[in-house]
């Protein structure tokens, strides 16, 4: 009898233990980001400036740099024709609750040359970049990726 009480503690524990850790890594840590009517990007001559969007839905962490996603429209996607490029971009995955950020398909879009990607903000943290991916018909994305500063 007690071998038995001793298993269903064993594993009650391991699935509160599993949930909980689930739970924060997926939910926990994130806090939206309320509505933005610009974003940052760098011009090919280095310099920075502020495009206009719409529909922004963005979530970032505290506890990463690197766990910043976005969503939006620019309104004019011409307005990111000369924003500096951005060599082997390579989008995270956003937790499933973020159903705008899709890290697959914006990686086949850039792979095919159906969308590009451009620098957003240089430095946002200490060795981590902001990144923008945008589609010709306006539909962007951006997220923060290293940049490689910080390798030896």
């Amino acid at each position: 009898m007690t071998g038995r009480i001793l298993v269903i503690v064993i594993v009650v524990s391991a699935l509160i233990a599993g949930v909980a850790m689930w739970w924060l890594q997926v939910h926990a840590f994130y806090d939206r980001i309320g509505p933005q009517g610009t974003v940052a990007v760098v011009g090919g001559d280095g310099a920075a400036r502020e495009v206009a969007v719409r529909d922004f839905a963005g979530i970032d962490s505290q506890s990463s740099p690197i766990r910043y996603r976005a969503c939006f429209v620019l309104a004019d996607p011409a307005a990111l024709a000369d924003a500096a490029p951005v060599e082997g971009p390579t989008p995270l995955v956003a937790p499933g609750w973020f159903d705008c950020f899709d890290a697959g398909e914006i990686t086949r879009a850039l792979e095919a040359g159906q969308a590009r990607a451009v620098l957003s903000v240089r430095e946002v943290a200490r060795g981590v970049d902001r990144i923008i991916a945008y589609w010709p018909d306006g539909r962007a994305v951006a997220w923060h990726q290293l940049n490689g500063t910080l390798e030896n």
